[in-house]
């Protein structure tokens, strides 16, 4: 169950309404770096989560408060686009070519879709994609997907922060990039708690001994020219999660070539790619399907 008592989680005040960066918003909404991402992506893993109650909780108090960011973003929004349709209009009617010109950076569906309003996409328009988000099941593997989740937000949040001279635009975003700072550190310190000697590799779960451990620690060079300038941490000393040892190599193909089998007659391929007269595809599908 989700309470609100409609107060913002911090002042969002803006001085001067600028529509193209009501537009640049919206990457930080609806877009891949935004806070729909990190919000739903939290709350998946803690409705998912099994195992210690914490770091469901933990997970449920973040993705709570990353809902409070969309509404400070959206607000924002909101405020930027006020007496942008005036402007619009008037703009309209001096010049005619094209209305995209005529709009410059404006986004017209702020207009015509939202009524001066955000949606819930990202800075081109592109509608939020829940594919985006990540919820496995596994602790660990989770928490590098928010550690990459939250840096990624913070990079987009600085960038947003030198596209304006607006105070008020800075100030909420100083507070955005405050809290990107330590949701980053959050999600590191449960990987710290869970230990990387024990925790490695991601899932810890699986057998080691059913890997191939021949190439567990190696790094492969597929450089043609033989070119060594990849060499660095990775390629020598104890591995990361201290059960095995860098190395590199040359990368040598031993697998041979792919060969497949003709074509079902069912797909109906052409004559030239052969075809199997006998197959029963088609009929194997029907059957699953039924």
């Amino acid at each position: 169950m989700f309470y609100h008592d409609g107060k913002l989680q911090y002042n969002v005040r803006v001085d001067k309404p600028n529509p193209e960066f009501a537009r640049l918003l919206q990457q930080a909404i609806g877009g891949i770096e935004g806070e729909m991402r990190v919000c739903l992506q939290y709350l998946f893993q803690s409705w998912n989560s099994r195992g210690p109650v914490k770091y469901r909780d933990m997970l449920m108090e973040t993705g709570t408060e990353e809902i409070a960011h969309i509404e400070m973003l959206a607000t924002a929004v909101c405020l930027n686009l006020e007496g942008s349709s005036t402007a619009v209009k008037d703009e309209m009617a001096k010049s005619n070519p094209m209305i995209e010109a005529v709009m410059g950076g404006r986004d017209p569906r702020h207009i015509l879709s939202a009524g001066l309003g955000a949606m819930a996409s990202d800075a081109n328009g592109v509608p939020f994609n829940g594919s985006w988000i990540v919820s496995s099941g596994n602790i660990a593997a989770d928490m590098y997907a928010n550690v990459m989740a939250e840096a990624t937000g913070r990079v987009l949040a600085t960038r947003l922060y030198e596209l304006t001279d607006d105070s008020g635009m800075k100030d909420m975003l100083s507070f955005l990039i405050a809290r990107d700072t330590m949701h980053q550190n959050q999600w590191m310190a449960v990987l710290e708690e869970l230990g990387v000697n024990a925790s490695h590799p991601i899932p810890n779960s699986f057998p080691e001994s059913l890997q191939n451990n021949d190439v567990s620690y190696t790094f492969f060079s597929t450089s043609v020219d033989g070119n060594t300038s990849a060499q660095g941490r990775w390629t020598q000393g104890t591995s990361i999660d201290g059960k095995g040892v860098f190395r590199m190599e040359r990368a040598v193909p031993t697998g041979g070539k792919p060969v497949l089998a003709p074509a079902d007659k069912e797909v109906h391929a052409q004559v030239e790619q052969g075809v199997k007269p006998d197959s029963g595809f088609i009929d194997q599908v029907k059957d699953f399907l039924s």
